[in-house]
């Protein structure tokens, strides 16, 4: 029997095109009604619908209309409900962002990929580093470092040569990007238990932005970082196409 599906698109020619024809084939509910959300879009238009259907308990199957896709199962018009019955379900919780300004001002938002903080001059930052009450690194001299999710371990994070880490790994990466000093810190991997402290230093001369994946915060001077266990969302992944085989496919791809 065919669930109840809202299909959501991205703000492309092809998503929109793909939710006409897939509501032609099976029709479609409102999001209030629907037992599914497919989404239809890229990585980026996945974790807009997962900050958005956040707290609504309703599972989501994306199916890739984008360019990299990799929270998103292939492209397929026929068998929608086959698929939708035999998917795998995937629990992410997000990480939790308090970042306080050099105003005063305090902001929180939530991370399903990464927290990442950025130099926004010419200067480089500067960032006392704390993790569970405790001093790891006094001062790294860095265009800037992030904590990941295992989800976001193959986004950002890879790019600044961190480490994958397997979706059921319960393990968060703290990953420097062009660290000047020390040198040779490459990062580390944290329990997902742990709470990250960055300080910003000098803040006033090397002004430094905090991003929780898409949401940004210009001139912090302190940012926490843990992730939020009473939060959660359920992805679905085609079983040859699962999240974690893909996690683990990245670390064998040349």
């Amino acid at each position: 029997m065919t669930p109840k599906v809202a299909f959501v698109a991205a703000d492309t020619e092809e998503a929109r095109s793909a939710r006409e024809r897939l509501t032609a084939l099976y029709g479609a509910h409102a999001e209030g009604e629907a037992q599914v959300v497919v989404a239809l879009g890229g990585d980026g238009f996945m974790l807009e619908t997962l900050h958005r259907t956040l707290g609504h308990g309703r599972p989501i199957y994306g199916m890739n209309c984008g360019t990299v896709g990799f929270l998103m199962n292939r492209w397929r018009e026929e068998e929608l409900p086959r698929r939708l019955a035999a998917a795998q379900p995937v629990h992410l919780h997000p990480l939790a962002m308090t970042a306080t300004g050099r105003d005063g001002q305090v902001h929180h938002d939530i991370a399903f990929n990464e927290v990442s903080l950025l130099r926004q001059s010419r200067q480089a930052a500067k960032i006392r580093i704390t993790v569970d009450g405790k001093v790891r690194l006094e001062e790294l001299v860095c265009d800037g470092v992030l904590v990941a999710t295992p989800a976001g371990s193959t986004a950002y994070n890879l790019s600044a040569h961190g480490p994958i880490v397997p979706i059921g790994a319960r393990l968060l990466c703290l990953t420097p990007i062009s660290a000047f000093r020390p040198r040779r810190w490459r990062g580390a991997l944290l329990p997902d238990r742990s709470e990250v402290v960055f300080e910003v230093l000098e803040g006033t001369k090397r002004p430094v932005s905090a991003t929780g994946d898409s949401s940004e915060v210009r001139d912090v001077a302190r940012v926490e970082v843990r992730q939020d266990d009473s939060r959660s969302v359920t992805l679905l992944f085609d079983p040859d196409h699962n999240l974690e085989e893909r996690i683990l496919l990245e670390q064998f791809t040349p």
